[in-house]
């Protein structure tokens, strides 16, 4: 009885994955492209948390690149603020321009900014853009 069971609920699991499919295309193709945009900015938001990460670490903490990133960063933040409608969206992109406000605020006066809270946010991000 076991392998007729599983069967059911491989079809039913193949089911619901159709419907998924199928549903954003009712939505309308802006609704799927305005997903899409959002999950590739967050890709491109973590990738740059990660170079920060970088520029401002160790011995090899350059301010110059630093600044860089950050207005890489905040050019991608307003992205995806203005590409998506959406409430979780804009909490998390909101909670990120924090973040780096407090990051620019540290590098601005010279001290080692906690980077926790930007990469907590773009984690965030994230999984809010998520398709």
């Amino acid at each position: 009885m076991a392998p007729r069971h599983r069967h059911r609920r491989t079809t039913a699991v193949t089911a619901l994955a159709a419907v998924a499919l199928i549903v954003p295309v009712g939505v309308g193709c802006s609704a799927v492209e305005k997903a899409l945009d959002c999950a590739q900015l967050a890709v491109e938001i973590t990738n740059d948390v990660d170079d920060l990460q970088d520029a401002l670490s160790g011995a090899a903490a350059d301010p110059q690149d630093a600044d860089k990133i950050l207005d890489a960063l905040d050019k991608d933040v307003d992205k995806v603020g203005d590409r998506t409608d959406s409430a979780d969206v804009g909490k998390a992109v909101d909670d990120l321009q924090k973040a780096l406000d407090n990051v620019q605020k540290s590098v601005d006066s010279g001290k080692h900014p906690d980077m926790t809270p930007v990469r907590d946010a773009a984690g965030e991000l994230t999984g809010v853009c998520s398709p």
